[in-house]
């Protein structure tokens, strides 16, 4: 088989790493189709052969499936395209939203397997799977050994990662940001991830704290690792932390509320904290249930047993025989970021 692995977004990387990890210890081929931001920021980190550079070259040796961790893929390339998403954010509406791109959709645990089922049922031309989503393969194999070293972190520090989201009804950055640098402890560390996508402006109140650094890397995979304690809003990072069973403070969070605390005052922060810090297993409970609805698959081979279903889709011919819509709205957008915005959607 043959798989392509279509890259919109730097923070995409560590969702198809895994995939790419598996399929290199097998027998099947797989290349990147990178946008031009991605594809200047990692050309050194991907194989120079594994890069096709044009449409053109997608069609030379037609790929048998193209992998998508996000919401639009270019409908020009052959293949059956494949829907893997961009992240947890199932309190989002728009990652339940059919945009006529996809025959596959890959889901990650039995709450976002439901609601796709019943959209199957609806549109009746695209396939649901529940296989797991093959980032959390990355965070749960993902090397701690000597992690604090690594990053300069004193053992005797806590560590406290914000990492809101950069959705304008959604984010906390505006009234949380102000907060910190008055409520830092004398031994934590704040590392603060702000998503590629959110206004640079913020940046600039990291500058003048030691104490807080600005974390600038597309994968923050580590970060999870390294922190004692998250701080988000209704940023799906809520989900991959909570992988790692550790404390969760969330700020007017819009759904499961119970998976941490959660705050409406940016001076109720420092409490919070306090009381994370004190009772790192309170919502212990809370955080299992979640999980088992969203993501269940801990195994760390999702990525394995991915492939396997979509090479199973093919064998036993399951695609629906249906059409996907038109779709020319959509179409004529891929093709207008193509040619006027140097990349691709979102």
């Amino acid at each position: 088989m043959n798989f392509l692995f279509y890259i919109s977004k730097n923070y995409s990387i560590p969702i198809v790493r895994p995939i790419a990890e598996y399929l290199e210890k097998s027998d099947h081929q797989f290349s990147f189709f990178l946008s031009r931001k991605v594809k200047n920021e990692f050309a050194n980190e991907i194989p120079e052969n594994k890069i096709l550079n044009n449409i053109e070259d997608t069609k030379k040796t037609p790929p048998d499936f193209v992998i998508v961790p996000g919401n639009f893929v270019d409908f020009r390339i052959p293949g059956i395209k494949v829907q893997i998403f961009h992240g947890l954010g199932v309190e989002k509406t728009s990652h339940f939203k059919i945009r006529h791109f996809f025959d596959v959709y890959c889901t990650s645990g039995p709450l976002v397997t439901e609601r796709f089922s019943q959209l199957q049922n609806k549109h009746k031309y695209f396939l649901v799977k529940e296989t797991g989503w093959p980032k959390v393969d990355h965070i749960v194999n993902y090397p701690i050994k000597d992690l604090r070293e690594q990053y300069k972190i004193p053992k005797d520090f806590k560590v406290i990662l914000f990492a809101p989201t950069h959705s304008k009804k959604m984010q906390s950055a505006e009234d949380l940001l102000p907060q910190i640098p008055k409520i830092i402890g004398k031994n934590e560390i704040w590392l603060l991830k702000f998503h590629e996508l959110m206004s640079k402006k913020i940046n600039h109140i990291v500058e003048n704290f030691k104490n807080m650094r600005l974390v600038e890397s597309y994968d923050i995979t580590p970060y999870l690792h390294l922190a004692d304690i998250l701080i988000t809003d209704t940023s799906s990072v809520a989900y991959e932390f909570m992988i790692l069973d550790k404390p969760i403070i969330t700020y007017k969070t819009a759904a499961r509320k119970d998976k941490g605390i959660n705050i409406y005052q940016p001076l109720d922060l420092r409490s919070a904290l306090d009381r994370s810090f004190q009772k790192p297993y309170e919502y212990q409970d809370n955080r299992e249930k979640h999980i088992q609805q969203i993501n269940p698959k801990l195994d760390g081979e999702i990525s394995e047993n991915l492939i396997d279903t979509l090479i199973k889709i093919r064998q036993d011919n399951e695609i629906p025989k249906k059409k996907k819509p038109f779709n020319l709205f959509r179409k004529a957008q891929i093709l207008y970021h193509e040619k006027f915005r140097k990349g691709y959607l979102r």
